[in-house]
Order: structure tokens, then sequence, then C-alpha cells
């Protein structure tokens, strides 16, 4: 006869069962498969059988290589130089291809360079893309992260207050969570118009004039900040909510002995409120960092990857390539990537913000 103990469980898990299965049918399965696929030559609708290549896949996408150019010398040895007064060096492709001296930089491209002296140091990628995504989404995660978190804790103090109308300001807030965030991304499109967007006419009024209107998804050096300032915007308002959350948990006992022993305000935050925080700090870290490699939406709508590969990142280009150019192989290496990365800085940050 089973025990309590037995029954018990049996419940347990026949009410984890549907949670359980779904996550294996949708995430478990689909990442083996997604791991499997990239060990191959995979490619949709395609009528040749896969073949296995090992890490091939991720050979092409993660190859590096750094090379020196030596200035073009004339016979005394002095440094040739062109019109501009510009140092001549010998042209890279004749090193990167079809040179058997140089097997290690064979098909790769040039990513960036610098000048150290006469000489001009390169560095050289397989995938130039995939760098600039890598990069890009980094650079996305590491920006919108503390500050969309800070944003919202701050947003999170200024409602956690018993005034008149409190909860008008905290649907305001809210808002842009429950928008679907491809119509906020249009949105947002037609605010970053060239012309006569809402954002240029602002700043021109503010300046009386004196701005001239830019294109800020046309360019390089503002397509990537403007989608950050966006992305803070419209996601802002669901942590605030979790902050608010947390805030409501800590006990106001510990306030009225901080008033009673003469803290100050601040004294009050650093003291009862950050500590009272931390398992909803790690919680939103978490959250947001996983929500921020997920950036696709975004970048499908406004940009494209464009300008000149500047809004590339990871999810976009694992989709355009497992899709786009049906390179099923190449995306399911991508998509590996990209997990090995949030777990690794998931680990990290849980390392860190761990109980001492």
């Amino acid at each position: 006869m089973a025990s309590k103990l037995t029954r018990s469980n049996r419940s347990g898990w026949l009410m984890a069962f549907p949670g359980v299965a779904l996550m294996t049918l949708f995430i478990i399965v689909p990442f083996f498969l997604a791991f499997a696929f990239s060990l191959t030559n995979q490619r949709l609708a395609s009528p040749n059988a896969a073949e296995y290549v090992g890490f091939e896949n991720y050979s092409d996408l993660l190859g590096l290589a750094v090379f020196t150019l030596e200035p073009e010398r004339d016979e005394d040895g002095a440094v040739l130089r062109d019109d501009d007064g510009e140092i001549d060096y010998p042209r890279l492709r004749n090193f990167t291809r079809n040179n058997p001296e140089y097997p290690g930089l064979q098909g790769k491209r040039e990513w960036f360079s610098w000048q150290s002296g006469d000489n001009r140091t390169v560095v050289l990628a397989s995938d130039v893309v995939f760098m600039k995504a890598l990069v890009n989404t980094i650079t996305f995660v590491f920006f919108v992260a503390p500050i969309q978190a800070g944003l919202a804790l701050c947003l999170a103090l200024l409602i956690n207050q018993r005034l008149r109308g409190i909860n008008v300001f905290r649907t305001v807030y809210f808002m842009p969570v429950v928008v679907s965030i491809v119509v906020v991304s249009l949105l947002w499109k037609f605010i970053y118009s060239p012309g006569d967007g809402l954002l240029n006419n602002v700043l021109g009024w503010l300046s009386f004039g004196a701005f001239n209107g830019i294109d800020w998804l046309g360019r390089t050096d503002t397509a990537l900040p403007s989608i950050m300032a966006m992305s803070i915007w419209q996601g802002v308002g669901f942590h605030m909510v979790i902050w608010l959350a947390g805030l409501q948990n800590i006990s106001p006992t510990l306030y009225e002995a901080g008033n009673i022993e003469g803290a100050s305000k601040w004294q009050a935050f650093r003291y009862i409120t950050w500590p009272g925080l931390r398992n909803t700090a790690v919680l939103i870290l978490i959250v947001i960092t996983m929500q921020a490699f997920a950036l696709y939406a975004q970048i499908a709508v406004m940009t494209k990857g464009g300008p000149l590969d500047s809004t590339q990142v990871l999810v976009f280009q694992a989709v355009e390539r497992g899709y786009g150019k049906q390179d099923i192989s190449g995306g399911s290496a991508i998509s590996v990537i990209l997990f090995v990365l949030v777990l690794a800085i998931s680990l990290v940050q849980r390392y860190l913000t761990r109980e001492k």
C-alpha cells in the first residue's frame, strides 16, 4: 500500500507534468537538436543528405587571426607613401587568398586594425558579420542591463508611496510593457524619422532651430544607441513592478526603527531598503540580462541589422542564417554559442551576488 509521502509525490509529479512536458518539448529537445545540427552541414530544404563536419561551423564563426602588415619600401629601404602622405602597405588579400605560406589567414577578412609605428596590425575574422553581432550584443547588454535596472528602481521608489492618484502613475509607467514590441518598434521608428520625426522636431524646438535633424537609425554611430534607448523605455515598467514587489515586502517596522535612531533617507536606503532588495536585485539582473541577449524584434523592424551591420545581434543573425539563408547548421551554431554565453554570464552573476 502506498504511503502518504508516496501519494503526495505522485500528486506533485502529476501537477508538474504539463509544465515539464512543455519545457522538454519546446526547450530541451530543440536545444539538443540545434547542437546536433551545428555539427553537420544541414541546410533547409536541401536535396543532399546532411554530413557530419564536427566543429567546422564553430571555427567558421569564431576563427580569429592577428597579422602585421609592414610598409612598402623602395630600394634604399625608405617607406613609400601615397600622394596624401599615407604609408603604402601591401594588399591584405595577397596574404589571405591562395597563399600557402599563411594557412591561418586563408578565407579571413579584416575586422579592425590599428597603427603601431610604421606597421599596421590587422585583426582578421572568419566571419566579420558574426563578430560584429557578438560585440553589439554584449555592448547592448552592458549598457541596457544596469541603466534599465537603475531607472526601474528609481521609478519603483517614486511610486511606492501612499499618495492620491499613485495608481495612475503606476499604470502609465507599466503601459509600454503590455504593448506589442513590434508596435513599439514601429512607433519609435517614426519618432526617429530623419525628416520630420518627433525627436528631431523636439530637439530643434528646444535649441531654437540650431539643431539639424539627423537620421538616427541610418547612421552607424547612432543606430544601436537609439535602439538601446527605445528598449530601456519599453522594458523599464516590467522591472519597476518587480522592484515594487520587493519594496513592499520590506517590513515597515525597520523604517520606524531607523527613524527612531535618526537615520537619514540615504541611510535608510543603504542599510534597510537595499539589503532588503538583495534577492529582488539578483532576479532582475538575471532577467534583464536574458532579455537583452534575446534582442531581435527591434532590429528586425527598425534596422534589419544595418546600416553597415552596425546593429547586427546574435539572435537576428541566427534567424537570418537559419531561415533567410537556409543555413540551419550555421544558425544552430550561433544559437548554441548564445546559450553558452548567457549561461556563463548568468553563473558569474549568481556567483557575484551569492550569500556571503
